[in-house]
């Protein structure tokens, strides 16, 4: 159970900072947000997916 929280915890920090580093990237063109809304949505969904399954994960472990 422990090596699932690991990865997990792992993955949220990976998403993080491409979230970061991507959001501003992705937005910076003229018509950035418009082409890849459905990209940036998906990667925050990931994202709040990931917080929701680390703490379940970390209740579980303590």
């Amino acid at each position: 159970m422990i090596i699932a929280f690991q990865l997990a915890v792992f993955a949220l920090i990976s998403i993080s900072f491409l979230l970061v580093v991507g959001v501003p990237v992705v937005s910076a063109p003229p018509d950035g947000w418009l082409s890849n809304e459905n990209a940036v949505f998906s990667g925050v969904s990931l994202w709040i997916g990931l917080v929701s399954l680390v703490g379940i994960l970390n209740s579980s472990i303590s």
